[in-house]
C-alpha cells in the first residue's frame, strides 16, 4: 500500500511538470503547480505511517508553502491580465524580449 502511494504520487508529479512546461496560459500553469502540491500531499501519507512527528512538520511546511505560492501566482495572474489584457504566457515579455 505505501509503495503504490509513492508510485501514484510520481506519476501525478510528473504530469504535473509535463502540464507546467507546456502550459501556454497561466491559469493552467497554476493547475499544474496545484497539481504538483497534490502529489507532496500523497506522498505525505506513507510518511505519516513510519514517522508521524517528522510528517506532520513536512506537512505543516507544505500547506504554508502551498497557500503562499497560491496567493501569489493568483495575484501575478491579476497583474498581468490587467497589464496585457490576456493571461496567455506569449504575450509576456521580460527585459525588452518577448517570450515565445
Amino acid at each position: 500500500m505505501i509503495w503504490f502511494l509513492l508510485i501514484v504520487s510520481a506519476i501525478v508529479l510528473f504530469i504535473g511538470y509535463l502540464t507546467a512546461i507546456s502550459s501556454r496560459d497561466l491559469i493552467r500553469l497554476l493547475i499544474s503547480l496545484e497539481l504538483m502540491f497534490g502529489s507532496v500531499f500523497l506522498a505525505l501519507i506513507p510518511l505519516f505511517t513510519s514517522m508521524p512527528s517528522s510528517a506532520f512538520g513536512v506537512a505543516v511546511i507544505t500547506i504554508f508553502t502551498s497557500s503562499s505560492e497560491l496567493l501569489i501566482l493568483i495575484i501575478a495572474i491579476m497583474l498581468i491580465d490587467k497589464k496585457f489584457r490576456t493571461i496567455s504566457v506569449d504575450t509576456i515579455s521580460a527585459g525588452g524580449d518577448t517570450i515565445d
